[in-house]
This record gives structure tokens, sequence and C-alpha cells, in this order.
């Protein structure tokens, strides 16, 4: 009789809530509301430093490819 008498709400076990995919409580939120807990800023995330290294080349990568690609267009406007 796990779930028989369950409210019109929602309960929380463990971290789960019974809402329906998409009906999350921030659904829920008036227009305002929603606007002042968007805007808040996320604290940085404390990435150890192999990670900073691996972000750091996967943008050089990125960048030179990017690089690459424009040279390529270019090129073959020619």
């Amino acid at each position: 009789m796990k779930g028989a008498d369950r409210g019109a709400g929602f309960e929380e076990q463990d971290g789960f809530t019974d809402e329906p995919p998409g009906k999350e409580p921030v659904m829920h939120l008036e227009r305002g509301q929603f606007v002042a807990e968007s805007s808040q800023p996320v604290p940085r995330a404390s990435l150890s430093a192999r990670t900073l290294a691996g972000l750091w080349a996967l943008r050089i990568f990125s960048i030179v490819v990017s690089l690459m690609v424009i040279y390529t267009f270019i090129d073959h406007l020619h």
C-alpha cells in the first residue's frame, strides 16, 4: 500500500519525486519567481589541474580546426 494514499501534491523519497517528467517543481513557479531564481549566478566548479589542462587543449584544438575549415573554404572560393 505504498502509493495507495498519495495526495494531490508530490512526495519525495530518497531524492526522487513521483512527478511525471516535465512536471518538475520549477514548472509551478510564476514568471517573476522563475526569472529571480534563474538570474542567480552559479559558482565556478572546482576542477583539477588535469581537467583544466584538458579543457584548454580542447579549446585550442577547436580553434585550430576552425581556422583550418575557414582557410579551406576561402581557398576553394578562388
